[in-house]
């Protein structure tokens, strides 16, 4: 009788081992931490900045599909700007429309953690929110760097109501 009941746990606990390994590993995948069980999940954002060489599309597509939400200009007007490396290349002074039509930001751009920086007109298009700070998707320091220094010649500055629609971002 012992022997029968060892048998059946142990053929329980075979089955148990067996269906855990051939159970494929993927984002559903509860885990247990801290005697807790956690569903890992993963994020289906698509690849989209200029480190994507392989699958190149224009600056205005790669903008959108990085889904634009809206942000009041007040509370843009301050944030960091980073680079990929989440060195800060300058800090937004403000947002202003071109006679064309495009939102620009115009950041105080320095190599030295955007102190004494002059300013650059970064387009919209470039830039994704992440938290409390912009990162420069799509513009690299060398484009910075070779970018001209901005003079407000026709553009309108938005007032600190205004909502643009930025681009989310990632590290």
């Amino acid at each position: 009788m012992r022997c029968a009941k060892t048998t059946r746990i142990a053929a329980l606990g075979l089955l148990f081992v067996a269906m855990n390994l051939a159970a494929p590993v993927n984002a559903t995948t509860p885990l247990l931490a801290g005697g807790r069980f956690v569903v890992l999940a993963q994020a289906m954002i698509p690849r989209t900045g200029m480190t994507d060489a392989q699958h190149p599309m224009p600056l205005n597509e790669r903008y959108l599909k990085r889904f634009p939400q809206p942000a009041r200009v007040g509370y843009l007007i301050g944030l960091p700007v980073l680079d990929l490396n989440s060195k800060t290349l300058g800090y937004v002074q403000q947002v202003v429309r071109t006679p064309a039509g495009e939102i620009k930001f115009i950041i105080s751009y320095s190599r030295w953690w955007g102190w004494f920086g002059r300013p650059v007109a970064v387009p919209l298009e470039v830039l994704g929110i992440e938290g409390r700070q912009l990162v420069s998707v799509d513009m690299s320091p060398s484009e910075y760097d070779a970018a001209p220094t901005w003079r407000n010649v026709d553009a309108t500055p938005l007032s600190t109501d205004a909502t643009v629609l930025v681009a989310l971002s990632r590290s």
